[in-house]
Formats: structure tokens, C-alpha cells, sequence
């Protein structure tokens, strides 16, 4: 199968994970839109919505680059008519763009709480609520969080309660659309790392250099979003997948070609469950 034709709505798709599964969907014909705020370059953090724009074209895609805040109702309306005007339909929301401040409660102004919580939950609710009437039109339609499984846990939450309740509620999103949207054959599913990825983000909040050495690309999401999207959308829904293992279940084996560097050990993500065994070729 291939995404040839079929039109993605990407949140914070201007640079790392996002961009990645633009450019993934692109290699095959895919029309791609760019839904983030970046506009100008940043001094941190490379990449806006044009430069992206650009990528994606050259990779053999079709772009539409969209300065959308997801926080921004009218603006995340306008942006799906937009997408719908331009490429005549809606096949695949991608809910990527997300908050992230790794504070303990104390040292967490309410004003990050907000963010976080208008970004992770109530953006990846909006996006999909406003996407919803043009997938029921699409022929594989598929909404995809980047979200991690619902391990209600006490030590996911208790080092940084305000980013994990956002982050949680972005899952929470998948698991009450899936099961609202499957008699409609719009499949809702999850997706999250086992590993640390090498974006800008994780270099500039987690420790540098050396966390991304640690890392794996953020190919390894594209490839499993890829998969993902391949899937018949009214059979496989409501799952929480780790990109490695679910990787392995559609074939894969060689995992050393995700790794930043091969001799420096995997970081584990946050929010991986405790049974969750990784595939014997992951490390």
C-alpha cells in the first residue's frame, strides 16, 4: 500500500518527529500539511513551516505550510477548510505538537500548566473534533496521536504531575475516540517512542549532546506511523503501540539503523510500561 494521493494534517510539523512523518508520507506522493506556529527561525530550535514546506516538496510530496496555534479555535477551523479546499478532502490527522515543562509541582507556574493542558489535551481534542466530518468522508481515515499508553502508574506522574496529567490526556483522547469513531471506520490510535528521540527538544530540555547520542531517530516513528496508516481503519483502533515493538510485529528486524550512535546504550522514554519487552533486536 502507499499514501500516494492521500492528504495529512500534521500538528508541529515544522521540525523533528512531526516533520519526520511528513517527509516519510511524502516519499510516496502524500500531500502534506504543516500545522505549526513557526514561522521565523529560531536560535534553538531549526526549522519553520516553510523550510518544511520545502523539504516535503523535494521529498516528492505536496505541501501546504499553515501558521496554526492549536490553542486557537477559529484558527484550527480555518486551517482544516483550508486543507480541504486545497487537496479535496481529509485522510489522516496526525496529533503531534505538545508542551513539555519537567517541573516539580511547586516550581510549575500555572501559566506552563495551561499551556501544557491547551496544547496536549484540549488541542488534540479540537483538532480531531473539527477533522472528524471530512474523515468520515475519506476512504482509510485515520487519526494518529503521538501519546503514551495508559500505565497508571505513580512514578509517571509524580516527578512532573502538570506535564503528565496534558500528556495523559492526549491518551485519554484516544481512548474515548476510538471506541466514539469506530462505527464511524475512523480508526483513533496511539504511538510513543521505547527510546529517547534525537530532536531539538530532547537536546535542548533533557541534558544535550549526550541524551542525543542515546537516542534513536525519529525515522522509527515515521516508518511505524507509516504502518499504522496502511492499517484498515475499521479494524485497528483504540491501540497503544510502542514504535519498536510494533515495528517488529509488522516484519521488521534491524533496529541498529535508528540509533544515533550504536555504541553509547539506549535511553528509555518516559511512560514505557514495565512489561513492555522490547524486541531482541532493538539494542
Amino acid at each position: 500500500m502507499t499514501l500516494r494521493g492521500k492528504t495529512l494534517f500534521i500538528t508541529g510539523a515544522s521540525r523533528g518527529i512531526g516533520l519526520s512523518i511528513a517527509l516519510r508520507a511524502a516519499r510516496d506522493g502524500a500531500n502534506v500539511v504543516i500545522a505549526a506556529k513557526t514561522t521565523e527561525p529560531h536560535p534553538k530550535l531549526p526549522g519553520t513551516i516553510y523550510t518544511a514546506a520545502a523539504e516535503i516538496e523535494a521529498a516528492g510530496g505536496k505541501a501546504l505550510p499553515l501558521q496554526v496555534d492549536i490553542r486557537d479555535e477559529e484558527a484550527v477551523k480555518a486551517a482544516i477548510a483550508q486543507t480541504v479546499e486545497k487537496f479535496g478532502g481529509l485522510d489522516i490527522v496526525v496529533n503531534n505538537a505538545s508542551a513539555i515543562s519537567l517541573t516539580p509541582t511547586p516550581q510549575t507556574d500555572m501559566k506552563r500548566f495551561d499551556l501544557m493542558h491547551d496544547i496536549n489535551t484540549r488541542g488534540t481534542f479540537m483538532v480531531s473534533k473539527y477533522a472528524i466530518p471530512h474523515l468520515e468522508k475519506a476512504e482509510n481515515p485515520h487519526i494518529l496521536m503521538l501519546s503514551p499508553p495508559l500505565d497508571m502508574k505513580e512514578k509517571w506522574f509524580a516527578p512532573h504531575v502538570a506535564y503528565s496529567l496534558a500528556k495523559y490526556g492526549m491518551s485519554l483522547c484516544v481512548l474515548g475516540l476510538a471506541g466514539e469513531l469506530r462505527p464511524k471506520g475512523i480508526a483513533v490510535n496511539a504511538l510513543w517512542p521505547r527510546t529517547t528521540i534525537a530532536t531539538s527538544a530532547i537536546q535542548n530540555l533533557l541534558g544535550g549532546e549526550r541524551i542525543v547520542q542515546a537516542s534513536r531517530t525519529p525515522a522509527i516513528l515515521a516508518d511505524a506511523a507509516h504502518a499504522i496508516f496502511e492499517k484498515p481503519a475499521r479494524t485497528f483502533a483504540g491501540n497503544f503501540l510502542i514504535d519498536d515493538t510494533f515495528l517488529a510485529g509488522e516484519g521488521v528486524t534491524d533496529f541498529e539503523i535508528y540509533r544515533v550512535d550504536p555504541s553509547v546504550p539506549l535511553m528509555p522514554d518516559f511512560f514505557v510500561p514495565d512489561d513492555s519487552v522490547p524486541p531482541t533486536q532493538s539494542s
